[in-house]
């Protein structure tokens, strides 16, 4: 990677306004960072998308970050990071890289053997990754996939919560969580974090949420720290924003959830 300017911004990038949840953690953990947000929604979602595909338009994001200067890459996405990570830094092994993973780690700890549903795109369910990560803990926990077809649509659409996510949610768990208890959920899509609220109160009380964004977030800081690559600057950090659908609608909407 060529060298540097510390103040050049890090580069974050999901299939839509789902990773502005990851950047709000961001922003908390390093508050003198610049930042470049991209919601590629013109390609959402990724998660009905062939892993081949996710890696081939993870890569064109990628690139355009660097065009406009990014030091750093946030995959604010589980299901880019299952599909495309790996690859990415192959091909950029001098640019720290940055995925996400499902909370699964901290949700199998919850309790003793805890009852843990897994909310997720199909592609990230489906990936060898995310099998394996559930299989590490399978002795720890007994976990529930549930693929979440739909969910990232609505959320691209701005509905977090309401009537209308209400009777999604209680669609799409009544048949996982019916007779059972559930001690835990984790929201394995950056966009559920969104509708979290939503969530919370569709699964009930005495579930606990957990998600990736704050270890992604404390990821990234020790990565820019190893390369060197901190802001050194003591003032806050600008935002930039942008959407490969060019909708001013969903510019407006992307602010909205980065300000909620």
């Amino acid at each position: 990677m060529n060298r540097v300017n510390l103040s050049s911004p890090v580069g974050v990038f999901d299939s839509g306004v789902g990773g502005l949840s990851v950047l709000r953690v961001l922003k908390e953990v390093l508050p003198h960072e610049n930042f470049i947000y991209y919601g590629d929604s013109a390609n959402a979602p990724y998660g009905e998308k062939t892993a081949g595909e996710v890696t081939c338009v993870a890569e064109n994001v990628v690139r355009d970050l660097l065009h406009l200067g990014a030091k750093a890459i946030v995959i604010a996405c589980n299901t880019a990071t299952s599909a495309a990570a790996a690859y990415l830094r192959e091909k950029y092994t001098d640019l720290p890289i940055i995925g996400m993973e499902p909370a699964i780690k901290p949700a199998a700890n919850c309790a003793e053997h805890p009852t843990v549903l897994v909310m997720a795109t199909p592609l990230t369910i489906r990936e060898e990754k995310f099998r394996r990560l559930i299989a590490k803990f399978a002795d720890k926990a007994d976990f529930i996939d549930v693929p979440c077809h739909g969910l990232v649509e609505l959320i691209e659409k701005g509905i977090t919560d309401g009537d209308v996510m209400d009777s999604y949610l209680e669609g799409l768990l009544k048949g996982h969580i019916s007779g059972r208890r559930i001690d835990a959920a984790v929201l394995g899509c950056t966009h559920y974090i969104h509708a979290r609220e939503a969530i919370e109160k569709a699964l009930g009380e005495g579930v606990s949420i957990h998600d990736g964004a704050l270890g992604t977030a404390r990821e990234t800081r020790h990565r820019l720290e190893e390369a060197g690559l901190l802001n050194p600057s003591d003032t806050t950090g600008d935002i930039k924003v942008i959407n490969s659908s060019g909708s001013e609608e969903l510019l407006r909407l992307s602010w909205e959830l980065l300000e909620k």
